[in-house]
Order: C-alpha cells, then sequence, then structure tokens
C-alpha cells in the first residue's frame, strides 16, 4: 500500500503540489474576499448590519436571505468540488502512469464540477459540507474543513450525561452514513454518474470494505501528523547541532528560536498542500481496489486532444485571474487609502483573567466562596450574574430556577429573598461547603470594592423585573464602584436601559455569535464573545474603534492559546491557574518551551 500511494503521489507531484499552492493562494487573496463580500451584500439586502445570536434566527427566516445563503453554499461547494476533482483526476492520470499538466486537469474539473448546478445533483453540496469536516479529509480542504461545533456548546454537551451520550451517537451514526457514501466524488467525477447514482454505487462498493476504509483513513491521518512532528523535531536537532558548534551564544540563541518559528511555519505549508492529495490517494487506491474485488469495470477521465482549445481556454483563464487580482488589489489599496483597513495595527496590552461565576472549579459558583477563592488565586476580574427576587432584591445567581444548585424547584421572581436565604447553594458542589448562601449582589459590591477586586456583572432579565438596570446602577454608584466594573449582558436593550440610567457606566454585550459591524451598536462599550466567534480581522476590528474584547469561557490550552495569539483582552475562565500560566509563559509549544529551556541551560 505504501509502495502504490508513492507511486500515485509522485508520478505528478509536481502538478499536484503546483495546484495546490496555486489554488490555495486564490483562496486567500481572491475568493474568500468575494465570498465574504458576497455575504455581506446577502446582510444588507436583508437589512442587518451585524449578526448575533439575538437576530440571527429572523435573519434566517427571511425566505429571500434562505435562497440566496442556498447560492452561496452552492458556490462555495462548487469552488471546493474543483479542489476535489482537479486532485482526483491528477491521481487517475498517475495510476495510468500519464503525465498530466495543471490547465489540462484543472479544465477538466472545472467541466465535471458545473454539473453541480444540475438538478439531479442538488444534493452533492450538503454531502460535502458533512463529508469534509466528519472524515477530516485533509487539513485543508478550503472552507468547509473549517466547520466546528461552538466551544461553549460542546462544553454544554459534555456536562450533561444525556446530551453527550445522544451526541456521541449522532457523531457515530452519521460518520457510518458518511463513509458508505465516501466515492461519490469519485464516481461523480471520473464516470460522470449523478449524485443518486454515485451515492447508490458508492454504497455498494463500500460493502464489507467499510472497516478497512477506516483503518486506511485513520493510518494515513496518523502518518501525516507524526511526519508533521519528525520534521520539526529534526529541524530543532540540526540547529541545537549548529548552536553547540558555534558556541554559546545569546544572538544565536535568538535567532535559533526565529529559526525555528520560520521551520514550523514551512512545515505547516508543506502538510497543507500535502495532506489533501495524500489522503485522496488513499481514498483513490482503495476505490480502484474495491472496485477490482468486486470485478467492476475501472473508468478513466480522459483529456481532450484538442490542444489548442484548451490552451485557448487556459489562456482566458488565465487573463481573468490576472483582472481578478487586479481587482483585490485595487480593492485592498483603496480600503487602505480610506483607512477602511490598517496593514499596521498594533494593540499592545495585558491580557486579563476572569474568574467565570468566581473560582467555580474548586467552589460552589456565584457564591462568596468562590470569590474569595478568584481572589486568592490571582484573578484580575470575577465574572457573576444578576437577578431579581419577587421582592426586588438583587441577588447573584446564574440559574432563573433554583433547582440545580439549591435543590429547590422555583424560579427567582417566585421567592422573596428571605426564603432565599434558607437555602443551601454549596452542597451541591461539595458536602464541605453545605450551608453557602446565595449572596445579595450589594454584599458582593462592598466586599470587592474592600478588596480591590474587578466585576464583570452580567444582567439575567427574566421580564419579571421591576426597575432592574437602574437598580444594579444604583448599588454600583452607593459604593462608587463604577471604575471597577463593567454591567453586561447578552440582550441589547439591557445595555440600552443602562446607558439611560447612567450614560458613563461601561456595558459589555455578551454574544454567542458576532458578525458584521458590530462596533456601530451604539449603546456597547466592549464585547465579550464566545471564543470560537473570534478572529484576527475582529479584534483589529473592534480595536481600532477603541473597544475591548473579551473570550469566554475557555478551559483549555489550545483555546486560551488561540485567544492569546489573537490579542484578546480578557480571558473569561473556570481555570484561573491555567488561563494565568498560558499568558505568562512563552506562546509557544511544550517542544519549543523545552528547546529554549535546554538553549538556557547550555547558557548558564
Amino acid at each position: 500500500m505504501r509502495k502504490s500511494i508513492k507511486n500515485i503521489l509522485g508520478y505528478n507531484i509536481k502538478t499536484l503540489i503546483g495546484f495546490e499552492l496555486v489554488y490555495k493562494l486564490l483562496s486567500v487573496f481572491i475568493f474568500t474576499p468575494i465570498f465574504l463580500r458576497l455575504f455581506n451584500l446577502i446582510m444588507k439586502f436583508s437589512g442587518y448590519t451585524y449578526l448575533t445570536f439575538e437576530n440571527v434566527i429572523p435573519f434566517l427566516m427571511n425566505p429571500m436571505t434562505l435562497l440566496f445563503l442556498l447560492i452561496l453554499i452552492i458556490l462555495i461547494t462548487f469552488y471546493t468540488v474543483i479542489d476535489l476533482s482537479t486532485i482526483i483526476i491528477i491521481l487517475d492520470n498517475s495510476y495510468q502512469k500519464k503525465k498530466i499538466k495543471i490547465k489540462e486537469a484543472f479544465l477538466l474539473a472545472c467541466k465535471h464540477s458545473a454539473r453541480i448546478f444540475h438538478i439531479k445533483n442538488i444534493f452533492l453540496p450538503f454531502l460535502i459540507i458533512f463529508l469534509i469536516p466528519f472524515l477530516n479529509i485533509g487539513i485543508s480542504t478550503g472552507y468547509i474543513s473549517t466547520i466546528a461545533v461552538p466551544e461553549f456548546i460542546l462544553d454544554f454537551i459534555k456536562n450533561n450525561s444525556l446530551l453527550l451520550i445522544l451526541y456521541s451517537l449522532l457523531v457515530i451514526i452519521l460518520s457510518i452514513i458518511l463513509f458508505r457514501w465516501l466515492y461519490v466524488i469519485h464516481y461523480f467525477v471520473l464516470e460522470n454518474c449523478n449524485f443518486k447514482e454515485a451515492r447508490k454505487r458508492s454504497i455498494n462498493l463500500s460493502k464489507k470494505n467499510k472497516i478497512k476504509d477506516f483503518i486506511s483513513i485513520v493510518i494515513t491521518q496518523f502518518f501525516i501528523v507524526i511526519s508533521y512532528v519528525l520534521f520539526v523535531l529534526l529541524g530543532i536537532a540540526f540547529i541545537i547541532l549548529i548552536y553547540k558548534l558555534l558556541g554559546k551564544t545569546n544572538i544565536f540563541s535568538n535567532l535559533s528560536i526565529t529559526i525555528i518559528w520560520i521551520l514550523i511555519a514551512i512545515s505547516f505549508t508543506l502538510v497543507t498542500l500535502l495532506s489533501t492529495p495524500i489522503n485522496y490517494a488513499v481514498v483513490t487506491l482503495r476505490y480502484y481496489s474495491n472496485k477490482e474485488k468486486k470485478n467492476e469495470k475501472i473508468i478513466h477521465t480522459k483529456l481532450s486532444t484538442k490542444e489548442e482549445s484548451v490552451k485557448r481556454k487556459f489562456t482566458i483563464f488565465k487573463y481573468i485571474v490576472i483582472l481578478l487580482v487586479i481587482f483585490s488589489g485595487s480593492l485592498i489599496t483603496y480600503s487602505v487609502m480610506n483607512n477602511k483597513f490598517d496593514l499596521n495595527v498594533e494593540y499592545v496590552k495585558k491580557i486579563e483573567v476572569t474568574a467565570h461565576r468566581g473560582a467555580s472549579v474548586n467552589y460552589p459558583e456565584n457564591t462568596m466562596s468562590a470569590f474569595i477563592g478568584a481572589k486568592e488565586l490571582g484573578a484580575d476580574w470575577i465574572e457573576l450574574d444578576i437577578q431579581q427576587t419577587k421582592d426586588n432584591k438583587l441577588i447573584v445567581l446564574h440559574d432563573t430556577n433554583l433547582n440545580r444548585t439549591t435543590g429547590v424547584n422555583k424560579n427567582t421572581w417566585e421567592v422573596t429573598y428571605d426564603e432565599i436565604q434558607t437555602l443551601d447553594a454549596g452542597s451541591f458542589f461539595s458536602s464541605k461547603f453545605e450551608g453557602e448562601k446565595i449572596p445579595l449582589f450589594e454584599d458582593v459590591v462592598k466586599w470587592a470594592k474592600d478588596n480591590n477586586m474587578k466585576l464583570n456583572i452580567e444582567l439575567k432579565p427574566t421580564g419579571y423585573e421591576t426597575n432592574f438596570e437602574c437598580s444594579v446602577i444604583d448599588i454600583i454608584k452607593k459604593y462608587d464602584f463604577s471604575d471597577r466594573c463593567v454591567v453586561t449582558s447578552q440582550v441589547y436593550e439591557v445595555l440600552k436601559n443602562l446607558k439611560s440610567c447612567d450614560e458613563n457606566i461601561k456595558t459589555v454585550y455578551v454574544m454567542s455569535l458576532a458578525y458584521g459591524d458590530i462596533t456601530s451598536l451604539e449603546y456597547v462599550d466592549s464585547f465579550s464573545i464566545e471564543a470560537s466567534s473570534i478572529n484576527k480581522s475582529l479584534v483589529n476590528k473592534i480595536h481600532k474603534n477603541g473597544k475591548e474584547i473579551y473570550a469566554w469561557t475557555l478551559n483549555t490550552v489550545d483555546g486560551i492559546n488561540r485567544v492569546i495569539d489573537l490579542d484578546v483582552d480578557n480571558i473569561i475562565t473556570d481555570n484561573i491557574n491555567l488561563a494565568k500560566d498560558r499568558i505568562y509563559s512563552s506562546k509557544t509549544s511544550n517542544i519549543i518551551e523545552e528547546y529554549i529551556k535546554f538553549i538556557n541551560k547550555l547558557l548558564n
């Protein structure tokens, strides 16, 4: 199998690498801006300048929006199918021991890919949307490979046993179904089958071969990852060898770290370019092998003999690409000239850590114990949730219902503060916290003032409140605490009401989804955004408008490292120690950290 993969990849390796390099560059500099522009036009046409969880449902319920989004999805899928089809066509010619040029493979792939617009192939885009992320065929297959479930949703699922079981079953069932359709694109491209026929034949071909198919793909993914790691490690070993030979100098120590980063970047680029061809080489070989076992005729692609026609078409394509590059360059230049796009935006600031509901990993959430624990662990901020009782008292509690944390199945607006005081809010976490109470918001503000702690105060409206926002502001003003807190909410109307009570209070919009011109929101001073919705462009846009961005809720090394690299201002977490450790440590992998320690030992 290894020899077969080497042969099918090696025969047209220059064509494969050349195509993938050009196609990825086109993706970054031309098609990504085009697709984003089209999506922004859809928003504009529908009357939206930004999207959040508050307005995304009405946005999607608009029939015209759905129609245009469907067209956009088909266009993105068409772009992805061209990528996959070109790779399959090149591999197919390698299998036949035939040389093929990029332009020949590409034009033939465009011809086949255009068939997705036929009514019989209308469901092919939706298969690809699920197939690529679930099977992880390549780490850079394009836009579709970036589809992922947001971290906060996964955290919610992991904390609920029933949901976790259902989610796991769904993934397993969907993966089994999709593995049966593994060869749909091959039949679609190589044998001109429509989607229905390709799906039927793929199911038949995968019978009794699903386990071997699965093992082949898993081994290939493992090989790609291991190759990448070994390449980096060998590079580091080589640098250490040079370092020893040239002597212990601080200059070389700093230079070597830079070289390591360059090496990692080159390694990642190579893996990105080769991972998709390698994976599809394996799938293609399995396709041929399974067909031979079933005595099914192998049909190969046929290249056009009309060389002049091919040259003419490719020349037209080159002119189109040149025009697109000029257009994109002009657009970027125009944006820079009009201060709409900054090529050199730096926002250097210490990243702060917010304890989510206090030190909720070690103490019962939203209690004085959790807040005191957060201070002891060195948190910069404490996040807490505010609700109002039947007698209009402001209490610190996340859930509308008291059942999860106190065992009493009543809602906050149905009980008085005197009843609240009788409840045990600590035993649900651990018996050693038995008797812990739900605190008053005012008591927490007073404690924070005395202990020099900053508060992230999230308002949780239920619809039963009276003078909710202004009551919160009154307590903040009573303790002269405005400069030590932010008041946040997931409901934009709440922020508007807060500003009407005190226009100087700092408000933060808590968002699970953030897209579009969110900085134009009048009553928002900063943003607290679910981590998976944050990207560099969004951070830069918010910073350019003089506002801050908080990332929530991050509890993993990879997640925290990612937002650190994005230069967010504040990390909201349940694990204070982990967040502070990642912030104050070098933003490198463990391998490089160990290497730097090794260099420092040599210097000393």
